[in-house]
Order: structure tokens, then sequence, then C-alpha cells
């Protein structure tokens, strides 16, 4: 019995770049969505596919720990290496959200 493959022939390990990737390969879904007047390309992550790596949320600046659905996007103009990793609720409520304001340990509160 010769032994199982987990691949197509004629795909090696890196044989497709992110933009080639089919939406269902991360067990979710890309679609486009319009913000600020620009394109922006969204693809949902299922928990299950979000495994091995912890992201940085752009929306609340926390983490994002492995197994956790969320949602990638980036621009369309610009490709997929300006990717940025948002929790679900972040990336809905992105409109609402305020520039994080820097204030120094003893700067009021007011």
């Amino acid at each position: 019995m010769s032994p199982r493959r987990n691949r197509p022939k004629g795909v090696g390990p890196s044989g497709t770049s992110a933009e080639d990737d089919r939406s269902g390969r991360y067990g979710g879904w890309q679609s486009t969505e319009n913000w600020r007047g620009e394109e922006w390309n969204v693809r949902h992550v299922a928990g299950a596919s979000a495994q091995g790596k912890t992201y940085r949320c752009p929306g609340c600046e926390q983490l994002i720990p492995d197994g956790v659905p969320h949602v990638v996007a980036w621009p369309d103009h610009v490709g997929v290496d300006d990717r940025r990793h948002w929790h679900k609720a972040c990336w809905n409520a992105r409109d609402r959200r305020t520039t994080r304001v820097q204030r120094s340990r003893n700067a009021p509160r007011f």
C-alpha cells in the first residue's frame, strides 16, 4: 500500500500566494467592503483555522490568541502585505471607535 497524499499533485509546499488562496482554505469566506472611501478585502477566519499564531487587533490593541475566529482585512490597492487581523466585534465597530489618546502618568483624566 502506498502512503497517502495530503496535497494535490503539482502543488509544492509554497505553491500559491496569499492572493491566490481559495476562500474556503481558512474555514471562512472572503468579501469586499467599502470603508473610508476605499475598497477593502475582508476574509473571515474560522477558529479552527486560526492555529499557531497570535495577532494584535488594530481596533482595540489587544491580542487575538490562536484558535479564536477573527477577520483579516486589507485595502484592495495595497495587496496582501498590509493585512491586519481584527476581532470580529472590533471590525464591525471600526466606525464608532475613536483614536486612542496617549496620556502621561500625571495628566488629568477628564
